[in-house]
């Protein structure tokens, strides 16, 4: 594969052809920052906080779209570069709501982040702010377009991940916002509710409804987990306070999912702690079911089938399953089947 050698901050970087400046940046162990930038993501080099200063250039360009070349000279924290960087934030603070107080994204949030990073306050322009209403219409997600910076990445995210294409920017200039079609509520839209969106989210503009008011960023304890929804064995981090589960989000390092996640396994674990949910093994006596221990509750199906399979045979029973098991679930089923009830009367509904 060809390479190329640039020098970043004065330190030699050789990579790959096509690799990005950004991409050659981080290799060197600079400090680039990025808020509409996703590796998993097409590049639209939209909020220019990468930029860089390149020897010989004009300007300072997008590092994220700006492919490395050989002989490059790269800095990225000159006084320039660090100039428009803040400039750029001073941009979107001016018109960003000043509630980091009681922002759910608190703690977790790069604009905060970079700002702190910069040592950046709003104020620098002023000008008239935006004033949406916030919209919680959708179960699981709630949107503050007040805090959206317009990076896009949810919308490409919905469009190259889910293949769905439910938002993209309505409306122009300073009236530019993330929509629906027809700007219509997103509990009215085609949307699954998968939350990919939420996970790319660098501000506050996507929550995860149930977890809102539940706990600060840094007083949970994600604890990884593989969902028992599918057989996929798709990962993600449980939010845990005070030994309860909160919320689910998802981890990139997840080798069968990565971010990507159905509603079912982000916004499912509702039932954990709910009150409704059966914790013993229930037995019907005189017509009403009563709670017993599994090892009554065991006995009792053994029996049956055994009583079953004396009388009708071992073909008179059959076991009906689900692809919505886990893989292992699945196999234990199929075996129990053969092996002990003595029949290949085994079903699945995916079959149809």
């Amino acid at each position: 594969m060809p390479t190329v050698t640039l020098t970043v901050d004065g330190q030699q970087v050789t990579v790959p052809k096509g690799t990005t400046v950004l991409e050659a940046a981080w290799k060197a162990g600079a400090f680039v920052p990025t808020l509409c930038h996703d590796p998993e993501l097409s590049k639209p080099g939209a909020c220019r906080i990468c930029v860089v200063e390149i020897k010989g250039a004009r300007n300072l360009p997008a590092s994220c779209v700006t492919e490395a070349a050989e002989g490059m000279v790269v800095e990225t924290a000159s006084p320039a570069v660090v100039e428009a960087r803040k400039t750029i934030l001073e941009l979107m603070l001016d018109n960003h709501p000043e509630d980091c107080l009681t922002c759910h994204q608190a703690g977790d949030c790069k604009l905060q982040d970079y700002a702190y990073f910069y040592n950046v306050k709003p104020g620098a322009f002023g000008g008239e702010k935006k004033n949406y209403e916030i919209e919680d219409d959708n179960l699981f997600i709630v949107r503050n377009m007040n805090k959206c910076i317009l990076c896009g990445k949810c919308l490409r995210a919905c469009e190259e991940k889910q293949g769905r294409a439910v938002i993209d920017f309505a409306y122009r200039g300073f009236k530019t916002k993330v929509a629906t079609a027809m700007d219509k509520p997103l509990a009215d839209s085609v949307c699954v509710s998968c939350g990919t969106c939420v996970a790319v989210c660098p501000t506050g503009a996507l929550t995860e409804k149930a977890m809102i008011g539940q706990a600060r960023k840094w007083e949970v304890e994600k604890v990884r987990t593989t969902c028992p929804f599918c057989g996929v064995g798709c990962n993600f981090d449980l939010n845990v306070k005070g030994g309860k589960v909160i919320g689910v989000t998802s981890n990139a390092a997840a080798p069968a999912n990565g971010r990507d996640m159905c509603v079912k396994g982000r916004f499912g674990t509702d039932y954990i702690h709910s009150p409704k949910r059966l914790t013993k093994p229930l037995i019907k006596k005189n017509g009403e079911f009563v709670e017993s221990s599994w090892d009554e509750a065991l006995d009792l199906v053994a029996s049956k089938l055994g009583e079953i399979k004396t009388k009708f045979g071992s073909d008179s029973i059959a076991a009906l399953s689900s692809a919505r098991c886990t893989n292992e679930d699945n196999y234990v089923m199929q075996k129990f089947m053969r092996a002990a009830i003595g029949t290949n009367n085994v079903d699945h509904c995916a079959r149809t």
